[in-house]
């Protein structure tokens, strides 16, 4: 008797599967279908230009035929351009170390992406592959991200967002998975009460002679630390009333780092309020040493390293607390300076060009009510009430 006839249904059935999936690499034009110790079988499929690298299906299946649909369906989304192999094999941190590489940054701005991938997104992210960062997944990493440091967690999740963004543009990812309403913008936590003009006198009076001018520059000049640190006795000219912000000054790898403003509004002529004058002559003869690349506001008289953040805070902390004002920092002191610029009559667009702005909405940030200003405005309104009265 014929061998094979003695043979149930069933196990010619599982012979010739077995049949097919062992020459399956020989006749399939698209990937290929293992069967595994178990009896079940692996389907993968290789992707173009890429050295030993399979995409394998997300399980095994039960039948030949099963991991055959399987193959035929990627093949279909790759070829209607819904899928991308490379995704699928590229990790985050593949994608994010070429993507930096790539970028024309500032140095201040590349130290600070790099700090903020190293430290929040290559942990989580780096081993992920592309395809598989998820909206769900995403929600899910957002939601514990640096509790109670919401601006930084806001610029790391604009971070992401920035990084895929690219990986859309790239073909990459069909969407963007950063879909979390409002994560990228931050709300103010408290209202910032700008100094007065009598606080304004306080502080300078209180701070160290040859950093007096410095905050009065901080204030009526609305500059930025970096700013108002980096600026050389080049970049003033008392006599026509000018300072040229040409760069800045940047502490991120805890050493100098001076480059141009980030954008082409931060380089900017800000005029100085007639009332400066005198107080910056005296200070260029008194403390700044000859030369057109002598620094203003060195961290040692006659030095030519700018102070830190970090060097300065002391100082202005005993000044601002003298001023009754603990709570102000530097960079409110340019809040100050728009609330003065704005007193003044100045518009949106002439507030941007002042401040350095690229956007109204930029400048718009700096609209504080002054108390100064709304004291003028009470007794105003007061005059009306008098003149009305005396018509009558």
């Amino acid at each position: 008797m014929n061998p094979v006839s003695q043979c149930s249904d069933a196990d010619v059935t599982q012979r010739r599967r077995g049949e097919v999936a062992k020459n399956t690499k020989a006749r399939r034009s698209f990937g290929q279908v293992l069967k595994q110790r178990n009896g079940t079988y692996r389907a993968r499929y290789t992707v173009p230009g890429a050295v030993q690298k399979f995409v394998n299906a997300p399980t095994t299946f039960d039948t030949v035929e099963a991991a055959d649909m399987w193959l035929t369906r990627q093949r279909v989304l790759i070829a209607d351009r819904k899928t991308n192999p490379t995704a699928s094999i590229t990790t985050f941190g593949e994608y994010v170390d070429a993507w930096l590489a790539g970028r024309d940054l500032k140095e201040s701005t590349r130290v600070l992406y790099k700090r903020q991938i190293d430290r929040d997104l290559r942990p989580i992210w780096g081993d992920q592959p592309l395809a598989q960062i998820t909206p769900a997944a995403v929600r899910a990493w957002h939601a514990g991200l640096l509790p109670g440091r919401p601006t930084q967690r806001a610029h790391v999740y604009s971070l992401l967002r920035t990084i895929l963004n690219t990986a859309v543009a790239d073909d990459l990812l069909p969407a963007n998975p950063c879909r979390v309403q409002g994560a990228g913008s931050v709300r103010r936590q408290r209202t910032i009460r700008p100094a007065t003009l009598i606080e304004l006198e306080r502080l300078v009076e209180a701070a160290p002679e040859r950093y007096r001018v410095m905050v009065l520059l901080g204030a009526w000049c609305a500059l930025r630390f970096g700013e108002v640190t980096e600026l050389r006795r080049k970049d003033v000219d008392p006599d026509g009333g000018v300072i040229r912000v040409r760069r800045g000054v940047t502490w991120l790898t805890g050493k100098p780092v001076v480059d141009t403003p980030k954008t082409a509004a931060g380089s900017r002529d800000v005029a100085i309020p007639p009332h400066l004058f005198i107080a910056l002559k005296n200070h260029l003869d008194a403390h700044v040493t000859p030369g057109p690349e002598a620094l203003l506001f060195p961290l040692d008289a006659g030095g030519d390293v700018q102070i830190s953040p970090h060097k300065f805070r002391p100082i202005f902390s005993r000044a601002r607390r003298a001023a009754g004002r603990p709570d102000l920092t530097f960079h409110q002191l340019r809040h100050t300076g728009a609330v003065l610029a704005a007193a003044s009559g100045a518009t949106i667009a002439e507030l941007m060009a002042r401040l350095g702005h690229t956007t109204p909405a930029m400048a718009m940030r700096y609209q504080h009510a002054s108390a100064d200003r709304d004291r003028v405005i009470a007794e105003a309104l007061s005059e009306l009430v008098t003149r009305g009265g005396s018509r009558q």
